[in-house]
């Protein structure tokens, strides 16, 4: 299942609001991937801005792997940040629809708790 989120801010805000609310919740941001100048690298015109923020939470990836390694398939969450219309859409796959692909239901209790997080970053984010 998909989760979004608009917002008006400027993409500059939203970048220093997504890394200070990710922060404040014990998740990092690994990287940010810049689809749109990718894109450009490789001689493909895009028009729209897109963002990709790869976050974590060590302590909750610790939990996913201890119980299978294949779960880093899943790893890091992922946050979406695309032009749409006039502002900004926030979108991910939430962390219990990736754990209902897998085996058995051992980090679906993680992945809630994650997803939950991951949620209130966006929601705070976009404010």
């Amino acid at each position: 299942m998909l989760y979004e989120v608009e917002t008006k801010k400027s993409l500059e805000q939203l970048d220093a609001s997504l890394r200070a609310e990710a922060a404040s919740r014990q998740f990092g941001v690994l990287a940010v991937h810049d689809l749109q100048a990718a894109m450009q690298k490789k001689g493909v015109a895009f028009g729209n801005k897109c963002l990709v923020y790869e976050v974590c939470n060590p302590e909750q990836a610790k939990k996913v792997l201890e119980a299978n390694g294949a779960f880093s398939s899943m790893l890091p969450c992922r946050i979406s940040v695309y032009s749409s219309g006039a502002g900004y859409r926030l979108s991910t796959i939430l962390p219990s629809a990736l754990a209902r692909l897998f085996p058995g239901n051992e980090i679906e209790p993680v992945a809630r708790e994650v997803e939950l997080v991951v949620k209130e970053i966006m929601q705070a984010a976009a404010g």
